[in-house]
């Protein structure tokens, strides 16, 4: 496994678009994870050509579970 598919690089992906969406959308603020993490996945598939090619690589497959259980656990 490469240093850009580790759930740390993930992670911050994910809180890339995170940081967005609250910010177009705030009431996604109160919304259920499920449907966060549903709603990043739709913009990382539509806005795949904005990432980098390392970036494409680690978010290439994820599923909306995976971004489910990113979102649920904090890094320290």
């Amino acid at each position: 496994m490469t240093e850009e598919n580790t759930p740390a690089a993930r992670r911050k992906i994910i809180n890339r678009f995170l940081i967005r969406l609250t910010k177009e959308a705030p009431q996604m603020y109160y919304a259920p994870t499920s449907e966060i993490a549903r709603s990043i996945h739709t913009m990382i598939k539509e806005n795949t050509n904005r990432l980098t090619v390392e970036e494409q690589a680690s978010v290439r497959k994820i599923t909306i579970e995976e971004i489910e259980a990113l979102l649920g656990f904090h890094e320290r």
